[in-house]
């Protein structure tokens, strides 16, 4: 049974994607009207780290979240897309890690900004990102940590005209039919979050994105701190170690799985660091060790779906979706290997508007086979045969599937010698169904 709350939360966000008649239409005219209108909520937030790029964000976010929580700072986040629950994109500060927002809170600042919007055109992303600043701005915290949604210079959250401080994480290509078929043209979007006077930090980039980054800091007067040339993250002897001009930090490995993960965690510190030169070490070593980002190669060790799988098979789930996700997720499953040999087996669903080429490509010689599934619901996903196809031409060894139940089943009626490596990827909202199934939604 749902509450009010519930009934009045899915009213609205049935009725929202249909005050504009394109799901992403990239501008800042209609949200800054409607903040307007609003009273300026955008002007009353705690410092803001706005953070975009094309891979890490969300990661950057949580590990950047856990260590100002371990110092005792309150905490508001906004990340996007959920996996499970529209709550999940808004964060309140509170003790404890604070609270995802409650249904009737989300639909009372959402039902607010429908009203004063008044049947305005205006996307879901904006109106519900302008609810979000508005439940920021009335709930005290010490930080907001605001993630992007799509590119950077006119996504809507480039509301904020001071951030305390912009972070760009690793740029690669991604939504090409959005922000330009060019590294150099996504690395130009993604660089619109800088603003003068807000110090930044970039990631370790390929060098056609940091050109681009570089010179449009230097146009503003910012001087960036740069992965790999102004700190360093590397492991030694099972630690992460952290070096810039302040010196070195002997830190324990993040939780999270991947040597990517430290490149994300690395770029959190050195964040932290250049907001507060004496940021507590303690509290980077307690964030790395309780930072939590689902469905970023989530071990499923338990649950619904590992229990389809065949019997002692390591499951896990990761929402990778593009070329340079493919390629990390790929290096993180070698290494997996490395250390434990078993066959491993993708389930795969994906939309029609990513590489699955570029996505697949750096799995050809470690996986054994490719189980393609479908995407269920309205988001464009591609047909698990078509999927299957491409596999097959980037020479993995592919089949098709009606369900992802129907693809575990499979591979638990099979023998196999060693209990397989299953790895469900390809699709955020594959993986926002993997969790639902498994009732594991993140909190």
């Amino acid at each position: 049974m749902t509450s009010a709350g519930d009934d009045r939360l899915d009213a609205l966000l049935s009725r929202l994607p249909h005050l504009h008649p394109k799901k992403i239409d990239l501008s800042l005219g209609r949200i800054e009207r409607l903040l307007g209108e609003l009273g300026g909520p955008e002007r009353r937030l705690p410092p803001v780290i706005h953070v975009a790029g094309t891979n890490g964000k969300g990661s950057t976010v949580a590990f950047m979240r856990a260590m100002l929580e371990a110092a005792g700072r309150r905490v508001h986040v906004y990340t996007s897309p959920h996996l499970v629950r529209f709550n999940e994109r808004i964060r309140l500060a509170g003790p404890d890690g604070g609270r995802l927002i409650a249904d009737a809170d989300l639909a009372d600042v959402l039902g607010e900004c429908e009203r004063v919007n008044a049947g305005q055109s205006i996307s879901l992303f904006e109106i519900t990102t302008a609810a979000a600043l508005l439940a920021f701005a009335r709930a005290p915290a010490d930080v907001l940590l605001l993630e992007v949604g799509l590119g950077g210079r006119f996504d809507a959250t480039n509301v904020v005209a001071h951030p305390a401080a912009s972070v760009i994480t690793p740029v690669s290509m991604d939504h090409p039919e959005f922000l330009g078929t060019s590294v150099e043209r996504i690395a130009f979007e993604k660089a619109g979050i800088l603003k003068r006077g807000a110090p930044a930090v970039f990631a370790a980039q390929g060098e056609a994105a940091l050109a681009v980054l570089t010179r449009e800091a230097e146009y503003l007067g910012i001087r960036p701190v740069i992965g790999g040339q102004d700190y360093a993250t590397r492991e030694e002897r099972g630690r992460l170690v952290f070096e810039d001009e302040r010196g070195l930090l002997d830190l324990p490995l993040p939780r999270l799985s991947g040597r990517h993960q430290q490149i994300n965690a690395g770029a959190a510190i050195a964040t932290l660091r250049l907001l507060e030169a004496d940021f507590p070490s303690r509290a980077f070593e307690a964030g790395l060790g309780t930072a939590d980002w689902p469905a970023r190669l989530q071990r499923l060790p338990r649950g619904p779906v590992p229990a389809l799988a065949p019997e002692g098979a390591e499951v896990w789930l990761d929402g990778g979706h593009n070329a340079e996700g493919g390629r990390v997720l790929a290096e993180a499953m070698a290494e997996f290997e490395e250390r434990s040999a078993r066959a491993l087996v993708l389930i795969c669903g994906m939309l029609t508007t990513k590489d699955a080429t570029g996505f697949l490509l750096p799995f050809k010689d470690l996986a054994q086979e490719v189980v393609a599934v479908p995407v269920s619901g309205d988001h464009e996903g591609r047909a698990a045969a078509d999927l299957a196809a491409v596999a097959a031409t980037v020479g993995l060894r592919s089949t098709a599937a009606e369900t992802l139940e129907a693809a575990m089943r499979t591979l638990a009626a099979r023998d196999w010698p060693v209990p397989p490596r299953v790895l469900i990827t390809g699709s955020l909202y594959l993986a926002g169904e993997v969790l639902r199934m498994n009732g594991t939604p993140p909190g």
